[in-house]
C-alpha cells in the first residue's frame, strides 16, 4: 500500500462543547488545519496515489462549510435558540460533535466516499487528522 498526505491549514472556524465545565463550552475559534492521508494498491497512470490537483472538491467543500463557520453540536440545548435569534450573524454548521475527535470522523465520513467516487474505487482515505491552533490534535483511523 502507498500513502500520500495533504493538509489544508489556516481554516478559520468557531465552536464550543456545551458538556464542557470550562472556558470551552463558551462559543470560541481557532484556526484549525485538516490533514488527510490517502492510500492506494496501485498509482495512477502518473504514479500518483491521487493527483493534488485534482482535489480541488475537497478544499471547495471545506470553503463551503467550514471556513467561518460556528460548529455546533447537533444535540447542544442552545442551538435553536441561538440561531433563531443570531443565525444571521452566523454560518452555521451542525454535525454529532464538535471535539476534534469528532470533526476528524466527521470528515473522514464525508470525504472517503467523495475521493473513492472520483478515484473509482483506486484511491481511499485512511486517516484524517485535525490540529486546533497547530497545539492540539486528534485523529480518526477506520477500523
Amino acid at each position: 500500500m502507498l500513502t500520500c498526505k495533504k493538509s489544508y491549514r489556516d481554516i478559520p472556524f468557531a465552536h464550543c462543547q456545551h458538556r464542557h465545565d470550562g472556558h470551552c463550552a463558551l462559543i470560541h475559534g481557532h484556526n484549525w488545519a485538516i490533514t488527510l492521508t490517502f492510500a492506494c494498491r496501485e498509482t495512477d497512470e502518473n504514479g500518483f496515489v491521487v493527483d493534488f490537483g485534482k482535489v480541488k472538491y475537497l478544499k471547495a467543500w471545506i470553503d463551503e462549510n467550514l471556513d467561518h463557520a460556528c460548529l455546533f453540536n447537533e444535540d447542544d440545548p442552545d442551538k435553536d435558540a441561538l440561531l433563531a435569534q443570531f443565525g444571521h450573524l452566523f454560518k452555521p454548521y451542525v454535525l454529532p460533535g464538535t471535539s476534534c475527535e469528532a470533526i476528524a470522523e466527521h470528515i473522514y465520513e464525508i470525504f472517503n466516499p467523495l475521493v473513492l467516487q472520483q478515484t473509482d474505487n483506486r484511491a481511499w482515505i485512511t486517516e484524517v487528522e485535525i490540529e486546533e491552533d497547530s497545539k492540539n490534535s486528534a485523529a480518526y483511523l477506520p477500523a
